[in-house]
């Protein structure tokens, strides 16, 4: 058998063939990606080195009504450190320094710069622009200064529950801050830059940046030293009763502004953090409770403007009343006796405000309570605002024709039982509650808001009939003697209620309250006062009743109105 070799020159031949034909496809990959396609691959590379950077816009502020800050946002640095580039030898002296500078533990900022597999350590966030120019001037080794903004809340806990508060990423989170983020973060713009592999701007190179968008600022109706005096007043009445919350609203009759929202206990803004999220909320706009006596107002105001009762009708007042399978009994115990109706409503009678409601029916008086604004938002933009709980009559059962008229088996807020009485002291017209004075345009011009929605509920005598029944209940005959003011009308409202705790599924302990106006003669301001679950005293008259006098008394002195019957200077 004979072994025939092939033929070497073929061979030779064919492997040329094929390594010419490999060759000149990558010739021809070569001429395409360095001749056609450079252009592509060239900007593909330079988009590698772009580092795109925000550029933080700066968040617009929130002031009481004259201007005063109660949010605002001021410069601040950042402090970093490349750990990659610090010797070993210099890492003691230079924690040693910038702990010295930042009040940062010097371990702390050890264990960072000990990080070598890092190239970026942030050492202090928050740190003011002199300290960090003072850092600049000593020429440390690696150390970066980066210009940000911060959240400052200079009146701490003032209007803490309606101001709110901003998390991490600069976004609200809570009240103002929250209702109106969009309004006062502004726009963020961009800065885009080539770096190299050290991470440093390559110099030279393009650059491009948007400018950001500062915020816009809103104004509040709140004025910030009846604010203070307000969280003062109550903050002491709920250490005092040991009650478990309270609230105070001040309201301006004309224009429905809001001229103090007051929780106890609230939140101190500049550490929200350190605080239950529970507190987080603007209780008196969000917290719904039984109103108690305070309700029987608006059962007072249907039977007057249907006619069915007058301020000097006679009623026979027993100390008990039956209701369906119920017999409930009167505010305080009794012998029957014979009461007018202002007489009645002076003292808080809880039988002669059933006798009233059966008179009205059940449908004229949920007309009544809608008219006034129970079972609906109040709306103006007060943050946490709910609606409350307001069952529709024909769903009423049993004794709940007696007790809603009463202010039992109804639930409201402090914001909406404050605006009842503003529209009593108002004439009959209620108008929207506000809390937003106006706000900043885009050029940075002031832009007054639009006045609340007025409605008219009842006719002007029947709310200055009202009102002389609110005022008997001041006086020596009534439940609300303390909250007289010497030489000013007041009118008035005493409320005790059983508090709802959910909780719990029943009821549990005490609501206590005090809504009224003065001067009664020539209403201007509105103060409503709340406690809840009160443990040393539980009666409206007892411990809500003061709390509205000192904070009245300090309305009346800031805004200089004359005591009744006076006439203003120059009027």
């Amino acid at each position: 058998m004979v072994l025939r070799l092939g033929n070497p020159r073929r061979r030779l031949k064919i492997g040329a063939i094929g390594m010419a034909f490999v060759l000149s496809i990558f010739a021809g990959r070569l001429i395409q990606m360095q001749g056609l396609d450079s252009k592509v691959y060239e900007a593909a590379a330079a988009e590698q080195r772009v580092r795109t950077e925000k550029i933080q816009a700066k968040r617009g502020q929130i002031t009481d009504v004259n201007g005063h800050p109660l949010a605002q946002t001021i410069e601040a640095r950042e402090i970093s450190v490349d750990p990659s580039k610090i010797a070993p030898q210099q890492r003691e002296k230079l924690a040693g320094i910038l702990a010295q500078h930042l009040g940062v533990p010097q371990p702390e900022v050890m264990a960072k710069l000990s990080r070598t597999n890092l190239r970026y350590q942030l050492i202090a966030k928050d740190v003011t622009p002199s300290t960090a120019e003072a850092l600049l001037k000593l020429k440390l080794p690696t150390v970066s200064v980066k210009k940000h903004y911060r959240r400052d809340y200079p009146a701490r806990d003032l209007a803490g529950g309606v101001v709110g508060f901003v998390g991490n990423d600069g976004g609200g989170l809570a009240g103002m801050e929250a209702a109106h983020d969009s309004l006062l973060a502004g726009r963020n713009g961009e800065l885009k830059v080539e770096i190299g592999r050290d991470g440093q701007r390559i110099p030279m190179t393009r650059s491009q940046s948007t400018a950001p968008v500062e915020g816009r600022d809103v104004r509040l109706t709140i004025e910030r030293d009846l604010q203070w005096a307000a969280q003062q007043a109550i903050a002491r009445q709920v250490e005092a009763s040991r009650a478990d919350s309270g609230t105070v609203i001040v309201m301006d009759v004309k224009t429905g502004q809001i001229m103090a929202m007051a929780n106890a206990p609230e939140v101190d803004l500049s550490k929200w953090r350190e605080f239950k999220p529970e507190l987080y909320v603007n209780r008196a706009a969000a917290e719904v409770f039984e109103p108690g006596s305070t309700n029987k107002v608006i059962t007072a105001a249907a039977a007057l403007e249907s006619g069915v009762l007058r301020p000097e009708t006679e009623l026979t007042v027993a100390d008990s009343i039956k209701c369906y399978d119920r017999v409930l009994r009167d505010s305080h115990p009794h012998k029957t006796e014979k009461m007018t109706f202002q007489e009645a409503m002076g003292q808080s009678s809880n039988t002669a405000t059933v006798q009233a409601a059966r008179k009205i029916g059940s449908q004229k008086l949920y007309e009544m309570l809608r008219a006034f604004g129970f079972g609906a938002r109040p709306g103006g933009g007060v943050p946490g605002e709910e609606a409350g709980l307001l069952p529709v009559h024909t769903k009423w059962q049993g004794s709940q024709h007696c007790t809603i008229a009463y202010g039992q088996g109804v639930s409201v807020t402090a914001l909406q039982m404050a605006s009842v009485y503003q529209t009593i002291a108002n004439g009959g017209v209620r108008i929207e509650p506000q809390i937003i004075a106006g706000t900043t345009d885009v050029n940075g011009r002031f832009v007054t808001a639009a006045p609340g929605k007025q409605t008219r509920v009842i006719s002007e005598r029947t709310a200055k009939e009202l009102t002389a029944i609110l005022e008997t209940a001041v006086s020596a005959e009534g439940t609300g003697q303390a909250a007289a003011i010497d030489g000013y009308r007041v009118a008035g409202k005493t409320g005790t209620a059983n508090r709802y705790d959910s909780k719990l599924g029943g009821y549990d302990g005490y609501t206590a309250s005090f809504a009224g106006f003065s001067p009664a003669d020539a209403p201007q301001v509105v103060v409503l006062a709340v406690l809840q679950n009160p443990k040393e005293g539980h009666f409206g008259g007892q411990i809500a009743a003061p709390v509205f006098k000192e904070v009245m008394t300090f309305a009346i002195k800031s805004k200089k109105i004359p005591p009744s019957g006076a006439t203003r200077a120059g009027g």
